[in-house]
């Protein structure tokens, strides 16, 4: 780029800048225009390489800026941290827990209260991804997780392509890998991806250069799942010492005591729970009969494993209720769906036996009457929908993370 066009692009950027302080519309119509103007300037003057070159730029400006400095309706904003990666770093994907850590964990958390907030508002929506593209890419049934990453990217202001088996081209005989790289080619800037066979996401960033999203693979993992229940478990806890979210941090998770209660052999969602709670510091128990635990529990970071329910209730701040997954053939590993429930559904009898200040969680779809009765779910201390809100501000904070955190930290 010539030195004009470089200094015409510069002071577009700054001029949209100054503009942000005049309230939510003008700041999001100035960076706008001044995106527009600086792109058709160095357009003019440059040639075809600088346009481009001058446009991402801009464009980029624009995105970060108003992201960064978009007020909400009561003054806050929406922040601009380091990406979990570390200072300087930025994460193209999140394939497991374990890609984060206790710091990445947290680091969601803190933004997820930001998203939290904006759902709040008349129009709960922010620029902080305009002119991305988000493709959701589920192989397998999906209404939770599907429904919250899509509302999510929209809520960012991400274009939104969902994808799903049924009636495309993999019914004609098409590889997946041919799939994901036609879908990629129309300009995604992120794949969330679900699965029935563990790996699939990160083979599909291996395919293409976008962000992927692992949104359930097999039996493997489910990270978005954990990072939602922290996120709730994190917000009950502040309620119950009527503090702020903010001054409770991660530091209410050490020492907890959670059950994990079901079928842990088949679910994604145990494994990425467990990963997620035990490097906050949680001390994690598994309550399940031995059908219904994997081969071997060498490396997992659980405090003890047992059958007994009743015996580790009274003792149990968490207690977190898995579906039995007869669609993975689970059912094949125990008598019947009503001997289940006698030895480790949450039934009134047994929910009796929790602490007070105990919570109940549950992944969804609950089957009312096999792991939990009917009863025990419409209790105060279940806070599964409270589970499903929560999962899209953590959605949210997540693409944030992945696709705008390097232009909002770098304009910082």
């Amino acid at each position: 780029m010539t030195a004009r066009g470089a200094g015409s692009a510069g002071t577009g950027a700054r001029s949209s800048r100054a503009r942000t302080g005049s309230g939510a519309a003008a700041r999001v119509g100035a960076a706008e225009r001044s995106g527009a103007a600086a792109r058709v300037g160095a357009a003019e003057r440059s040639g075809a390489a600088a346009r481009v070159g001058a446009a991402e730029r801009s464009a980029r400006s624009s995105r970060a800026d108003v992201a960064s400095r978009q007020d909400s309706d009561d003054g806050g904003s929406v922040p601009a941290p380091a990406p979990p990666g570390g200072p300087g770093g930025r994460r193209r994907h999140l394939l497991s827990i374990d890609d984060l850590g206790a710091e990445g964990i947290a680091t969601v958390l803190r933004l997820s209260d930001r998203f939290v907030e904006v759902a709040r508002r008349s129009i709960p929506k922010v620029p902080a991804l305009r002119g991305r593209t988000v493709a959701s890419v589920f192989a397998e049934s999906s209404t939770r997780t599907r429904l919250s990453f899509e509302t999510a990217a929209r809520r960012l202001s991400a274009d939104v392509i969902s994808f799903s088996p049924a009636g495309s081209s993999l019914a004609k005989g098409e590889s997946l890998r041919d799939t994901v790289e036609t879908v990629a080619a129309m300009g995604v800037d992120c794949f969330v991806v679900r699965h029935g066979c563990a790996g699939v996401p990160a083979q599909v960033a291996g395919w293409t250069g976008a962000s992927v999203v692992n949104a359930g693979d097999g039996w493997h993992e489910h990270p978005t799942q954990a990072l939602l229940d922290c996120a709730t478990i994190r917000q009950v806890l502040a309620e119950r010492d009527g503090l702020a979210v903010d001054d409770v941090g991660v530091d209410g998770f050490v020492g907890l005591r959670v059950a994990i209660v079901g079928d842990v052999a088949h679910s994604r969602v145990a494994r990425s729970g467990i990963l997620a709670l035990a490097a906050l510091g949680a001390r994690v128990t598994l309550v399940a009969p031995g059908s219904l635990l994997p081969p071997s529990l060498a490396g997992w970071p659980v405090e003890a494993v047992t059958a007994d329910l009743d015996d580790v209730l009274p003792e149990t701040d968490v207690c977190y209720v898995l579906r039995l997954q007869t669609e993975r053939g689970a059912g094949a590993f125990v008598p019947s769906p009503r001997e289940y429930t006698a030895g480790f559904g949450l039934t009134v009898r047994r929910a009796a036996l929790l602490p007070d200040h105990a919570m109940v969680l549950h992944p969804g779809p609950m089957v009312r009457g096999v792991e939990i009765a009917a009863e025990v779910a419409d209790l105060p201390r279940t806070v599964v929908l409270r589970q499903v809100a929560n999962g899209v501000a953590v959605r949210m904070a997540v693409l944030f993370l992945l696709l705008g955190a390097e232009e909002v930290t770098g304009d910082a």
